[in-house]
């Protein structure tokens, strides 16, 4: 019970410190704080008590410790809050230059720096992982240690199909969740927009992305396999996919939710079954 207690109040710590580097991040950038309304700033908090549950998980039951364990959680913050959402708008960018002003693109990804730099030190350091894990590094398990090890054929298959799974979970995802929900906004508001030629192989890049972002998950998590897939699942849904309940004045409400709802739950799908096509086979080679 006192376990149980500790390691939610290390969690609230962590989301008031999350808050506190987003606040500094945006001020530092000059994005101000959401949208300045109270509704943001609470949302924003809820948001980053979200953020915080997730990261704690796996940070808990990492086998890593120390800076090979921040730089980890950084790639891992960084990556999904950030770089995957954020290439997306530049890709997109000239399309929704008449809502998304053309200089605040830079601004948001150097904002995800300094978060991320600010909050993957404390993730470790509030659940005392900053110092070495001898008693772990003595006992850690053979399975644990080579979830990863395959020969290159099996890399490249196994990227590939991930690469095509995340297309047919984007598009499915898009066409029978976001569309329905978003009703007639979604005409009014991507009325001018036009996919690109390129935009499949540029997907299948950013599966590649999403897989790179699993593999210290998978290659850092002690316990059953099922945990590492559980914490790629919850790290890709809700570190993305909790940023669309913020309000904010480029994305009308139904559009922001109907989002929310779309990367929340794709996102988690991809997740679970990217973490499973790279552990595949792992316990034959355990």
């Amino acid at each position: 019970m006192k376990a149980t207690f500790s390691i939610v109040l290390r969690v609230v710590a962590l989301s008031f410190i999350l808050f506190f580097s987003y606040s500094v991040a945006s001020l530092l950038v000059g994005l101000g704080t959401s949208s300045g309304s109270n509704t943001a700033v609470i949302w924003l908090f809820a948001v980053c008590l979200m953020s915080s549950i997730v990261v704690s998980y796996p940070v808990i039951r990492s086998k890593w410790n120390g800076w090979q364990l921040v730089l980890a959680i950084f790639i891992i913050f960084y990556g999904v809050t950030t770089f995957q959402s954020q290439i997306e708008t530049v890709v997109f960018l000239q399309y929704l230059v008449d809502i998304i002003p053309v200089g605040i693109v830079p601004r948001l990804f150097v904002q995800g720096i300094i978060v991320s730099a600010l909050f993957s030190p404390f993730a470790v350091l509030i659940h005392g992982k900053m110092g070495s894990n001898r008693e772990y590094e003595q006992s850690e398990s053979p399975k644990t240690s080579t979830r990863l090890d395959m020969p290159p054929k099996e890399w490249v298959w196994k990227l590939g199909l991930i690469a095509v799974i995340y297309v047919v979970v984007y598009i499915s995802f898009g066409i029978f969740i976001f569309r329905p929900l978003a009703g007639e906004a979604f005409q009014e508001y991507y009325a001018d927009l036009q996919l690109p030629a390129w935009i499949l192989p540029f997907q299948m890049l950013r599966g590649l992305i999403w897989a790179a972002l699993a593999l210290p998950v998978i290659k850092m998590m002690k316990g059953e396999l099922w945990e590492a897939k559980l914490a790629v699942a919850l790290l890709f849904s809700v570190l993305m996919g909790s940023l669309l309940l913020i309000p904010n004045p480029y994305m009308p409400d139904t559009i922001r939710l109907a989002h929310f709802v779309e990367v929340s739950s794709s996102n988690f799908v991809f997740g679970w079954v990217a973490a499973w096509i790279l552990t595949l086979g792992v316990n034959s080679r355990g």
